[in-house]
């Protein structure tokens, strides 16, 4: 459906309105945050385009900190997952317990009934605890028993990896992956931020307190102004270009590519990548899409989504090279 100059001018506003909570979250959560603009950006995203995230980093990257503040700052219902070996299904979505007094089963509902559910190390559970995880990320309802209980919204999963030790874990398979909407790389702090952070632990016993500065009903209805942003018909070829380039790159001049790749993004790949655009466009205050919001954010949609092959391996050549050459390949509208 196109949109007239006049249409788009009135979302602008709207967006200018509906948004102003985003300043407030951001300044909130800044508190007990150094940098990791990054992050709290993409979180934010995840948060508008209705999508659960994955980070990945090494410990001590304010991870755990960050998805905690972010979910006391808009009020909502948080719940710490620690994923170890051996847990269980149950441990996750809750159990049927039996009750004597009443001669009867009653439901204990587990951690998963959050809006802000952080699986921390997802990657140390078995395949059995991560499955379960699975109908409520796609379905956003949990099955305990013969009882089937739909999820708060908004429900988040924010997932955590460490992607130092490969000792005890077991790596998310492609389905799995494939169900986060975006793949977040957390990188060190900068020397100067590093310093703040020393300053800021070593001089204060306890931590600013967060306080709920934004309501659900603002997230909510901030979540279904984003999907109103407009797309032009250009930008959704040029995702479909990028995605396409990931399945089958030597139709857009990239032969090389194609012994490297064992398979490209889904058609989540596409989806999401155009959700998260539009959120990306609604977190700069913009009731449209720039082909510059799609680039932003491909790396973050696909790092999860593409597969190497061995012989990528043996050439130590990353996904983010694979993602930087179709970027600058596919033809910019």
């Amino acid at each position: 459906m196109l949109k007239t100059a006049e249409d788009i001018k009135v979302l602008n506003e709207k967006i200018q309105y509906a948004g102003s909570f985003l300043d407030r979250l951001r300044a909130e959560v800044g508190k007990v945050l150094v940098g990791q603009t990054y992050m709290v950006d993409r979180l934010l995203v995840g948060l508008l385009g209705n999508g659960h995230i994955l980070l990945e980093g090494v410990p001590g990257l304010a991870k755990t900190l960050t998805i905690k503040s972010l979910s006391q700052a808009i009020n909502a219902k948080f719940s710490r997952i620690q994923f170890t070996p051996d847990m269980l299904p149950a441990d996750v979505i809750g159990t049927m317990i039996y009750n004597q007094q009443k001669n009867e089963f009653f439901v204990r509902k587990g951690p998963i009934f959050a809006n802000f559910v952080l699986a921390d190390e997802i990657n140390r559970a078995p395949a059995k605890v991560q499955s379960a995880l699975l109908e409520a990320m796609q379905e956003r309802q949990v099955t305990i028993g013969e009882n089937t209980f739909k999820l708060d919204e908004p429900f988040l999963v924010l997932a955590t990896q460490n992607p130092l030790e490969q000792e005890g874990t077991y790596p998310l398979p492609e389905a799995q992956q494939d169900r986060f909407m975006l793949k977040v790389v957390i990188d060190y702090p900068k020397k100067e931020e590093e310093q703040l952070i020393i300053r800021q632990n070593t001089q204060q016993l306890s931590s600013p307190t967060i306080n709920p500065v934004v309501s659900i009903r603002e997230v909510t209805e901030a979540r279904d102004l984003a999907r109103t942003i407009y797309m032009d018909e250009k930008i959704e070829n040029y995702i479909l270009d990028i995605v396409f380039a990931t399945r089958k790159p030597e139709q857009v001049g990239l032969s090389n590519l194609k012994p490297l790749i064992s398979y490209g993004g889904s058609p989540r790949a596409s989806i999401n990548m155009a959700l998260a655009s539009k959120s990306v466009a609604f977190i700069h205050k913009r009731g449209y899409v720039l082909p510059e919001d799609v680039r932003s954010i491909a790396a973050d949609v696909l790092r999860h989504r593409i597969g190497l092959t061995y012989e990528a391996e043996a050439e130590n050549i990353s996904v983010e090279e694979i993602i930087n050459q179709v970027l600058n390949t596919v033809k910019v509208p």
